[in-house]
């Protein structure tokens, strides 16, 4: 039995199972948005990451009535002025699709040699409960975008996001290896602190 039930504020079931796999120690049941109904819409109007994280967590807190996790994640290019940002999940308009992404990408860096690709990908991860915003951390990864789509593994901009020590996207590269080093992986490794801190304060009172 969990001390503690987590509401992770996504629907998008790989992210969830990637935080799973990171936060899998912790003594701390995670549950989907599926598992709710009539949920209040929130609006991913924010200007940067955390502010996208923030109100994910601290709106569907209050519906939930639980400790919150709200996470805001995206690709920022250096020569496209560090887009697509925080519209990565929908860079590609209406019909956005992550192939249709990432074909944007590469339409827009076309003719760009590899000194101009770099990139980063960022995460921003929010946590609160009922009564309001605990704390919100991010984390961040440098690598680069390759010339093509490469590998199964992952979504989002996971088959162009290459990284240079490995000469492989997070695509080719696996879980294993993606998850001791994304930025998800770095933003979550500070809100474990956060949560720890908050488990221990839930055991004394």
């Amino acid at each position: 039995m969990h001390s503690l039930e987590l509401v992770v504020a996504t629907k998008n079931k790989k992210k969830l199972e990637e935080i799973r796999e990171i936060l899998k120690d912790l003594d701390v049941r995670l549950i989907s948005l599926v598992e709710y109904e009539n949920l209040p819409r929130v609006i991913e109007n924010g200007k940067t990451f955390k502010e996208n994280a923030a109100k994910k967590a601290s709106k569907l807190a209050r519906f939930t009535g639980k400790l919150t996790m709200g996470e805001d994640s995206g690709l920022c290019v250096e020569a496209l002025g560090e887009k697509p940002g925080v519209y990565s999940s929908r860079f590609a308009g209406k019909n956005k699709s992550d192939n249709r992404n990432n074909l944007k990408v590469l339409r827009l860096l076309e003719g760009e040699p590899e000194r101009r690709r770099r990139a980063y990908y960022a995460s921003a991860v929010a946590l609160a409960d009922k009564n309001g915003l605990i704390g919100i951390v991010e984390g961040k990864c440098y690598g680069r975008i390759g010339f093509e789509q490469r590998g199964a593994f992952g979504f989002g901009y996971d088959p162009l996001f290459v990284i240079p020590r490995y000469k492989k996207t997070f695509a080719e590269l696996g879980p294993e290896i993606k998850h001791s080093m994304s930025h998800r992986f770095r933003a979550l490794k500070k809100a474990r602190v956060i949560l720890q801190k908050y488990i221990e304060r839930r055991s004394k009172s």
